[in-house]
């Protein structure tokens, strides 16, 4: 049986490219096909074969990727996976649209619905452009909007990483999904029960992640903050820091794991549609202090692997970090949660038996069941 991975985009290291990196190495027979890729910016691929689009040949694409997004959806539907029998698409937006054999079957992996088409405001506030061009951009929007609802009856199976996802796939795809909570890799998180004295932001700074808030609460308790990631907001996030706020921009993976491990909290302030991070540091042994909405209530337990704040702001945040500090937190115990739950030992073993069940319903015996579950280990 042949097996096809799909992604929109590998120009990046976030959530998403995990898992799919996830993916690559559970099937590592299976074609990888994505629009652009960037192999010094996102995950490590380099002993396979992937597959990209005509985008890839346009100088620069791969770096504004974003800048493209008129242009993905025939992208994708451009790509030939005519011989592949099971089709697994990881996308927050366009790699749903592929094209499959028809007696192939379709399973995405669905992030989240496209974001920036059904929540433009949030999710682009914090880009200057986008204000600027509205006028010029909306009316393409809707344009893509109309492909979106189009394209996303072309996947036969939908998966959710939480239930707030599977609702939203719902509500605006009107198609069902199943809530399979993605992993992390635990091998790649070190424990510590010997915490230091800094809390710890780790993220894209987007506008909404909402790191404003971060920054405020800190500022007002003077306590040490270190924020790692880069992007758009990071220039007026530094602006308004104090200097118990310490910007590392990109850290290695190692680095970022020793970070959480020692952390006293892990602070995590959007509404995010699942969130590896949190997970992350509940496997370093480090509790989370989130805004209670969203993926955190499929991973967090309050009072045990962490706190939640019911409001997306300052004065909010604050008082859960002081009732956090005054908790005697059980660091073993946080960590077990998150090993019995969301490692890639926990996912494949969800994973194989959905497997099994969708693949029978869709003739398993035709397109080999036995094949698509052999690497279960």
């Amino acid at each position: 049986m042949k097996i096809a991975l799909v992604h929109d985009y590998l120009t990046q290291r976030g959530g998403a490219e995990r898992v799919f990196e996830l993916l690559c190495r559970r099937f590592p027979e299976a074609g990888i096909f994505t629009s652009l890729y960037d192999p010094e910016r996102t995950i490590d691929l380099r002993n396979r074969i992937v597959n990209t689009t005509s985008l890839q040949s346009i100088p620069g694409a791969a770096r504004y990727f974003r800048l493209f997004a008129p242009l993905y959806f025939p992208a994708f539907r451009a790509l030939d996976l005519q011989d592949y029998d099971l089709i697994l698409s990881s996308t927050t937006s366009f790699a749903k649209a592929v094209r499959k054999a028809p007696n192939a079957l379709h399973i995405c992996f669905c992030h989240n619905v496209t974001r920036f088409l059904w929540d433009t405001e949030t999710y682009l506030r914090g880009y200057k452009e986008y204000q600027i061009l509205y006028p010029l951009l909306e009316p393409v929007f809707q344009q893509l909007r109309k492909l979106d609802l189009e394209y996303a009856d072309e996947p036969d199976v939908y998966v959710a990483n939480s239930s707030t996802v599977a609702e939203r796939i719902n509500r605006f795809y009107n198609r069902p999904a199943t809530t399979i909570n993605y992993p992390i890799e635990d091998g790649r998180f070190v424990f510590s029960d010997q915490k230091e004295d800094y809390c710890l932001v780790s993220c894209r700074l987007l506008s909404y992640k909402r790191v404003d808030i971060i920054v405020e609460a800190f500022n007002w308790l003077g306590w040490p903050l270190i924020i790692t990631g880069d992007g758009p907001e990071r220039e007026r996030l530094e602006a308004m820091a104090l200097e118990n706020v310490r910007f590392l921009g990109h850290v290695s993976d190692d680095e970022r794991a020793k970070l959480m491990s020692k952390a006293r909290m892990v602070i995590v302030a959007a509404l995010e549609d699942y969130g590896l991070v949190p997970v992350e540091a509940n496997v370093s042994g480090t509790p989370v202090i989130a805004y209670g909405a969203g993926g955190v209530l499929d991973t967090q337990v309050p009072g045990v692997t962490g706190l939640f704040f019911n409001r997306q702001t300052p004065d909010a945040l604050q008082a859960a970090l002081q009732e956090a500090a005054n908790q005697n937190w059980d660091y073993h115990k946080i960590r077990e949660h998150a090993i019995a739950n969301f490692t890639e030992t926990a996912f494949f073993d969800k994973l194989n038996d959905f497997l099994s069940t969708v693949l029978d319903e869709f003739s398993a015996k035709e397109i080999g069941l036995d094949l698509c579950i052999s690497n279960r280990g």
